[in-house]
């Protein structure tokens, strides 16, 4: 696997073939390794990015606590069937000067886009400047993040870019909880309560999921049903300093 940190050795990777992308912060986990295993199955090079995108966290405690290992990382998506990790600096990718942003409403607005203001710009943006970078065919992103799956496949539509958007099921660890960096946050205790979200998607009612959640202690930031690539309950809440998102299609 090769490891590229900068645009230009990023546009210089030589490819044959069709090229999928995996968007990815890092810390990379499970829910990763089936978005490579996708990639794999249908692309002739398979490139991964590790980049966490600060302007998409509201919150600088957030941002600060999100986990970074990039030794860990390579080492993973070499395991895992990648070809080309491409790991750029916050300065690589909003050099000085940078003034430009991609700025979605329809999809964007409600849910996560309510309660994190400039989330899903942040996230688009960079999103758009990775497809530009990397020219795949195919992007591989899962659908625990259902509502920017739908940003992305939005702008990918509205700006007439040419890739296909592949949207992988939720890998769910053995006790339900889904697959996410932030779950390492959790303690034991904070684990259990959390479990309380999967089970109030497991009723596919909100008002059924909310009860749910009440009973376990868990205050959600929302439990709304939406149109995420079709009806969907989703669901955020904080466990402890943890704040985690969870979906089912319905």
């Amino acid at each position: 696997m090769k490891l590229v940190t900068t645009i230009p050795a990023m546009r210089a990777v030589q490819r044959s073939g069709s090229v999928g992308l995996v968007p990815t912060m890092g810390a990379l986990h499970e829910g990763h390794a089936a978005l490579f295993r996708a990639a794999r199955t249908d692309c002739d090079l398979v490139v991964a990015s590790v980049f966490v995108n600060a302007p998409q966290f509201g919150d600088g405690a957030d941002l600060a606590a999100y986990p970074r290992d990039l030794e860990r990382d390579e080492a993973f998506a070499a395991e895992h069937g990648v070809d080309v990790l491409f790991a750029p600096s916050a300065e690589e990718m909003y050099p000085p000067r940078f003034a430009t942003w991609v700025d979605p409403a329809g999809a964007a607005i409600g849910l996560e886009g309510e309660h994190r203001p400039g989330h899903f710009r942040a996230v688009a943006t960079v999103c758009v400047k990775l497809f530009n970078l990397v020219r795949p065919d195919r992007a591989y992103f899962g659908r625990k993040d259902a509502q920017q799956v739908a940003v992305v496949k939005q702008a990918v539509r509205d700006l007439d870019l040419p890739l296909e958007i592949v949207v992988v099921p939720t890998v769910r660890d053995k006790d339900g909880l889904a697959l996410s960096s932030r779950n390492a946050r959790l303690s034991a205790a904070e684990r259990e309560r959390a479990l309380a979200i999967p089970r109030a998607l497991e009723t596919r009612d909100p008002d059924r999921a909310r009860a749910v959640l009440a009973a376990a202690g868990v205050e959600p930031d929302y439990v709304a049903v939406a149109d995420l690539d079709g009806p969907t309950l989703a669901i955020a809440a904080r466990v402890g300093e943890t704040r985690l998102i969870d979906n089912v299609e319905l």
